[in-house]
C-alpha cells in the first residue's frame, strides 16, 4: 500500500463527502437567502435564543473573526439582532428577531429533504451520525459538533 496514495488518504473521503453534502444544501437553503454556514448559526439560534456570540462560534468551530460578517449578514437579512450583555459590556449577545423565528419553520423540511437526496433511510442517517460522533469524540471534538 502506498501511504502518499490520493484514495489511501482518510482526510479526502471527508473534504470531498463534506463539499457534495453542502452543495445539497445550498440548493435548499437559497429559498431562504442563507449560505450553508449562515444555516449552522441559525440552527444554533433555534435550539438556544439569547446566545452570547462567542458560544455560537465554539459551537461551530468557527473563530470571531469568521463568525462576525456571517453574523453580520443575518443582522441585514432580518433574522437576528445583537446587543451587549449587561452584566458584561465585552461580550455580545445574539437573539432571533420574529423574521428569524418564522425562518425555523421554512426551514423544517431540510433535515428530510437531505436524508431524501442523499438516497440513505433514516436508519442509515442515524448510523452515520452514530459513527462520525464516535470519530469526533477520537478527535478530541464535542458531541455538538454533530449535523
Amino acid at each position: 500500500m502506498n501511504a502518499l496514495h490520493l484514495s489511501n488518504q482518510l482526510c479526502f473521503p471527508f473534504y470531498s463527502i463534506s463539499k457534495e453534502i453542502t452543495k445539497r444544501y445550498r440548493l435548499l437553503l437559497e429559498p431562504l437567502h442563507l449560505t450553508y454556514p449562515q444555516y449552522l448559526v441559525m440552527l444554533v439560534m433555534w435550539e438556544q435564543d439569547q446566545i452570547p456570540m462567542k458560544a455560537i462560534g465554539t459551537r461551530i468551530k468557527l473563530d470571531s473573526g469568521t463568525l462576525t460578517p456571517l453574523i453580520n449578514k443575518l443582522i441585514t437579512l432580518g433574522y437576528i439582532e445583537k446587543s451587549r450583555n449587561p452584566d458584561d459590556e465585552r461580550h455580545l449577545v445574539i437573539q432571533l428577531t420574529a423574521k428569524g423565528l418564522a425562518l425555523e419553520f421554512e426551514a423544517q423540511h431540510i433535515p428530510e429533504k437531505i436524508v431524501e437526496i442523499l438516497g440513505i433511510s433514516e436508519e442509515e442517517y442515524v448510523r452515520y451520525q452514530q459513527m462520525l460522533a464516535e470519530f469526533s469524540m477520537k478527535l478530541g471534538l464535542n458531541e455538538d459538533s454533530r449535523c
